[in-house]
């Protein structure tokens, strides 16, 4: 990248960093940890981190206890066309507190396709589920016991809809509210409906330049006209992200 181009991802990375904060506060309080842009070299990482640039974990309280944590962490370029930001990766982790393992993560990896690059992983045991993971002749778990490691179900990527519409970190804390009742802030579902309008208008966007024809086949469907005035480069489906598990 030129020292144009990084400046202005560091600029797109640290306006992604005080939404991340807006939005935290807005549901947890003024407490909860700022987010903030660091540029690593190839990718920004935005988290919350402390004066000295260690990363923290958002407390999250149930009934005045704080008895969760989440670890939120994203890393962030370029898109494939030099002009949106785009996340390279991400993970939000909850945890159960003084517990180092994760209850659940929530991650996304944006040039996988296999496993799924959105995907969930739960930390938890089932027989039952060991018992299939053992069943396996290939994959996964057969590399696994080639190297003597027993399947844990903390090791499946669940998928949760691809590239373009998976979850966002309002998702995650509309999650807990929802499940845990977990403490919030007056105007706190606002805030996160508001969000995630945001959001999946963005990941809407992402997806009709995926797939413009289909998008303009559907406005034609409504009633809008819909003509092209420039050649659209064709791209190889296998490079679509829409179409990406």
């Amino acid at each position: 990248m030129t020292d144009g181009e990084t400046s202005k991802l560091d600029e797109l990375a640290a306006a992604f960093a005080d939404d991340l904060t807006a939005l935290t506060r807005g549901v947890l309080g003024e407490d909860t940890p700022r987010f903030a842009a660091l540029n690593t070299g190839k990718r920004v990482r935005v988290s919350p981190i402390a004066a000295d640039e260690r990363e923290m974990r958002i407390p999250v309280s149930i009934n005045g206890e704080p008895v969760l944590s989440m670890r939120a962490r994203y890393f962030c370029c370029w898109d494939g066309s030099s002009t949106f930001l785009a996340t390279d990766g991400a993970e939000i982790h909850l945890h159960y507190a003084g517990i180092p393992d994760p209850l659940i993560r929530f991650e996304y990896v944006r040039n996988s396709k296999e496993p799924p690059g959105a995907h969930i992983q739960v930390h938890a045991h089932r027989d039952e589920m060991a018992y299939l993971l053992r069943l396996a002749d290939t994959g996964r778990p057969k590399r696994g016991f080639r190297k003597r490691k027993l399947p844990r179900l903390s090791e499946m990527h669940l998928p949760v809809g691809g590239h373009r519409m998976r979850p966002a970190l309002e998702d995650v804390l509309l999650f807990m509210q929802r499940e845990f009742a977990i403490d919030t802030v007056p105007g706190w579902r606002s805030v996160i409906e508001a969000r995630l309008k945001i959001w999946r208008e963005v990941q809407l966007l992402s997806a009709v330049r995926d797939a413009p024809e289909v998008a303009a086949d559907a406005l034609r469907t409504l009633g809008y006209k819909v003509e092209r005035t420039v050649p659209v480069p064709r791209v190889s489906q296998d490079d679509v992200k829409l179409y990406w598990p």
